[in-house]
């Protein structure tokens, strides 16, 4: 059975690792003391927003903080922090195999470069989780959102299909995952927003002037990937360049027409939201970030995303909660300032 390393434990490798050997997948973790501490206290149990659940006992959990754990992978799935990258990188360069897969389920857009440029002659495909996972208490982490692992496609990928499958995965497989990581993003962008406005995920969204604020953001997005002939790929009913028109409609219609969207736990929040809460770096330069750069290779602004990337910063350090209204009058001063 091939070897599956999780490099990186956070809330989305203990939910895909676990969920992978929840399905008997051979799987070990590495991550920070405090994850192994956790996992060997508590075990895994997963839980999904349908009702679905599945628990790996503590004694079943093979856990490292040692990047020599996986050196015996023959798949890495890179699941850490956006800023965490390029050390990753240079860890994983020393001991990973020749002939080891290496997956980046990570937020934003080049982390892949990142690690195909560290580990030249593996095997490095992106790959991307859209759906949202809450750690709900100590060893338990909760899938509050729809969707399914997104990856590269590659014939490298063959002997770990069957991994996903049991774990109860449709592993999607994209020959251009470009599209795909833009398309996400463009959800992503609501990350700052949410983290911003202090609220779950649905009550935030249930919010017009927080939808707005959303809307802002991805049109200044996609009028910059139009730019660079890049056409998101479409995750939902509606095409990309639908969702800003749809986040602008009254309260009641957007909730009648946008029922899969707000599909969500109550309780689910942003991860940057999680972030801010627990007092840890933000991937916004990441996100929002991804957005500015963009804007930046064509000599171009980005200043409703610029501004989301300065009150996320901001409140890294200082907490301050955003009305819906203060928020929406806030960056369209930004933009109109362009």
């Amino acid at each position: 059975m091939a070897r599956i390393c999780i490099y990186g434990a956070g809330s989305i490798g203990c939910y895909l690792g676990g969920r992978l050997a929840a399905g008997g997948a051979d799987v070990g973790f590495v991550g920070r003391p405090g994850v192994g501490d956790e996992l060997r206290a508590h075990g895994l149990t997963l839980t999904h927003y349908d009702g679905g659940s599945w628990r790996v006992p503590l004694e079943a959990i093979a856990f490292s903080t040692e990047p020599s754990a996986a050196a015996a992978a023959d798949l890495v799935l890179v699941t850490m922090k956006s800023g965490a990258t390029a050390q990753a990188a240079a860890e994983l360069a020393a001991v990973v195999s020749p002939n080891a897969v290496v997956i980046s389920f990570q937020n934003g857009i080049g982390n892949t470069d990142t690690l195909r440029a560290a580990l030249p002659g593996r095997t490095v495909l992106a790959g991307m989780v859209p759906f949202n996972v809450v750690r709900r208490s100590p060893g338990t982490f909760h899938q509050g959102s729809e969707g399914e692992p997104e990856v590269e496609e590659a014939t490298e990928l063959a002997p770990f299909l069957a991994d996903f499958t049991r774990a109860g995965f449709a592993l999607r497989r994209h020959r251009d995952m470009l599209p795909v990581q833009w398309a996400k993003l463009l959800f992503n962008l609501n990350n700052a927003v949410n983290a911003l406005s202090g609220l779950p995920l649905q009550q935030e969204l249930g919010q017009r002037d927080y939808r707005r604020c959303l809307a802002l953001a991805q049109v200044e997005a996609l009028a910059l990937l139009s730019r660079a002939g890049i056409v998101p790929a479409r995750l939902t009913p509606l095409p990309a360049r639908w969702l800003p028109a749809l986040l602008r409609l009254p309260d009641a219609l957007f909730a009648r027409l946008a029922r899969k969207m707000l599909a969500i736990d109550p309780l689910a929040r942003s991860s940057m939201a999680d972030d801010l809460t627990a007092g840890r770096p933000t991937e916004v330069d990441w996100i929002n970030g991804e957005v500015v750069r963009l804007a930046e290779r064509f000599d171009r602004r980005a200043p409703v995303n610029e501004r989301l990337v300065s009150l996320i910063k901001a409140a890294e350090t200082e907490k301050a909660g955003w009305s819906g209204e203060a928020l929406l009058a806030e960056l369209r001063t930004s933009a109109r300032r362009n």
